[in-house]
């Protein structure tokens, strides 16, 4: 593997290196066990990359080549390995850079430290080169923004900080340091003056709920139960199989909660939702109970809320009560672990006929495979089905957003929610390759897939030297129909053919641009080429980029129209 190039240095490293607010930077990190920090340098933020340099057991930095492949690779690294990711940028544009990665963090949940250096305290308010205020950009979308003013403050600021983007539900918290402060003398307090502002106490069961919700349960004849990326992330996997084992409900999942049931398990109906498959959305609507467990009906996966599920009770298990009622109001709304309520609820049902027919749905109105076309582009479907039995259920796959990104949730099968790393919340294009960076530094032997479209990799395309320069064993699944083809399938749909600023057909050669970044890649055009493709996915070593060209016109099926609701699907004419 090459040298970490931007932690060497022809300087040797100082025996005592400055006690400053830096130094205290990384003390506080080391002491939260953090391993790995995803950054890039600049003037305001010079005084910890100095700190790191005279640090003789350095934290692992990983010098990307924009400061929003910072944040999403450690966004990545976050989500796959279920710890804290960090990221690293300087004032100005650096901390801007960050934001779209830092909002994606906030839609979905994921527990990040944000560190941004800031001008000098004297100079803030100023209009100072490179300074923004960062602390007014950044609280839409954190769960707490800190601007540091002085060091005596720092060590405090930054304990809080990493406990509060890890504590109940998580999200991203961000610190802005200024020049002076991570410059000024410091030292370390002996912990017993630290404390931590909570979000509150701690829940306490609310027994006549319990009742409530068990009643509901017992009297329900077609209960489904629709479950959310807050499973994951509350690392409740376990609970949740068993609960559903036990209860023997059918179960329906948001992108997000994708893999919370295996892909053969009789009892996974799939996604529901814009995309989703038939069987799971036609479930929900028939439904008379719903219980809701670490969902939050977000408008993808309910399509026209008021006619969502328009018979069903609602049980809400949340870990933030800021979630009950905010869209549809509970019957029942259970606050807190979920870990602690899912056994309790776990009531076995008589439900036989209901179970039935939900599998029988799930037969005939599963995701289904189109016929093959030997005539036509490279397999996309095929090949990610074949690839998700053949790859292994350990494998971590980070998508970018498009229709590629909707393929990977249908046909896909995923053992655990955390192998399935996906911008939901936000969608935010360009999220797939320094995610996948992410999760191969946090597991590094793993097999982990980026699977891409061609708009979506060209925005991070610079990550490939971030790739080559560690010598990543990331392979990157590149599917080209020369189109933004999601916002072109709406168009064609909902805007009477116009299309509209979708057009890529000069794209540049991909292969060539891997190339050109030390990447080693490869063509595969046409049905025939599906099994050497997956040969090569599986069997090179190290990175390797599989450009594969798609049919201009290929679309994702079924799919909700804006204002319809889910059992209104438009599904694909194959007559």
């Amino acid at each position: 593997m090459p040298a970490d190039a931007d932690t060497a240095s022809p300087h040797p490293m100082s025996d005592s290196p400055t006690r400053n607010g830096a130094w205290v930077v990384l003390e506080v990190l080391k002491r939260h066990r953090v391993e790995t920090v995803f950054g890039y340098p600049g003037g305001a933020i010079m005084p910890l990359y100095d700190a790191m340099a005279q640090d003789a057991a350095p934290i692992r930095h990983i010098l990307t080549r924009h400061e929003q492949g910072a944040a999403f690779a450690a966004n990545g690294h976050a989500r796959a390995s279920g710890r804290l990711g960090v990221c690293i940028a300087t004032s100005g544009p650096g901390a801007t850079n960050l934001i779209t990665a830092v909002a994606d963090a906030h839609m979905d949940s994921i527990p990040l430290l944000v560190i941004t250096g800031q001008v000098p305290t004297g100079l803030l308010g100023t209009d100072a080169f490179q300074e923004t205020d960062v602390l007014g950009l950044t609280l839409p979308i954190t769960k707490h923004s800190y601007l540091v003013r002085h060091v005596d403050e720092l060590e405090a600021v930054l304990e809080e900080a990493i406990h509060l983007a890890q504590e109940g539900r998580p999200g991203p918290v961000w610190v802005d340091i200024p020049k002076d402060v991570q410059l000024a003398p410091a030292q370390l307090s002996s912990g017993s003056a630290l404390g931590h502002r909570t979000s509150g106490e701690a829940e306490t069961p609310d027994e006549a709920a319990l009742a409530r919700a068990l009643d509901l349960l017992g009297a329900a004849r077609r209960p489904v139960i629709y479950a959310g990326g807050g499973v994951a992330l509350g690392h409740g996997v376990a609970a949740f199989r068993d609960f559903v084992a036990r209860t023997g409900a059918p179960v329906v999942t948001t992108l997000k909660g994708v893999g919370l049931l295996p892909p053969d398990d009789p009892l996974n109906l799939g996604m529901l939702g814009m995309h989703g498959a038939p069987c799971a959305n036609r479930a929900v609507q028939a439904s008379d109970l719903l219980l809701v467990v670490g969902a939050r009906f977000d408008d993808r996966a309910t399509g026209r809320l008021a006619a969502f599920a328009p018979d069903a009770r609602v049980i809400h298990l949340d870990v933030d009560a800021a979630e009950m009622a905010k869209l549809r109001a509970p019957e029942v709304a259970l606050v807190g672990d979920l870990n602690q309520w899912l056994p309790r609820l776990a009531l076995p049902l008589s439900i036989d006929d209901w179970r039935e027919r939900c599998a029988r749905s799930r037969r005939t109105e599963g995701f289904r495979l189109p016929p093959e076309r030997p005539e036509g582009g490279f397999p996309a479907l095929r090949f990610l089905d074949a690839l998700s039995r053949r790859a292994g259920d350990q494998t971590y796959v980070a998508c970018d957003v498009g229709q590629h990104q909707m393929w990977v949730a249908q046909y896909y099968g995923f053992h655990h929610p955390r192998r399935h790393l996906t911008s939901g919340g936000l969608g935010a294009m360009g999220f797939g390759l320094p995610a996948a960076i992410g999760a191969q530094l946090a597991h590094p032997d793993a097999r982990v897939i980026n699977v891409s479209g061609d708009g979506s990799f060209m925005m991070n395309v610079q990550e490939l030297a971030t790739l080559g320069r560690y010598g990543l064993p990331v392979k990157i699944v590149l599917f080209d129909n020369q189109y933004l083809g999601m916002v072109r399938q709406q168009q064609e749909l909902f805007y009477e053919g116009r299309l509209s600023s979708v057009d890529l057909s000069d794209n540049p050669d991909f292969v060539q641009v891997a190339r050109a970044f030390g990447i080693p890649a490869r063509r595969f055009e046409g049905a025939d080429a599906m099994e050497a493709a997956i040969r090569a996915c599986l069997e090179t070593p190290g990175p390797l980029l599989l450009h594969l060209p798609i049919e201009r016109e290929q679309n994702v099926w079924p799919i909700v129209g804006p204002g319809m609701s889910n059992d209104q699907m438009i599904q694909e004419d194959v007559a």
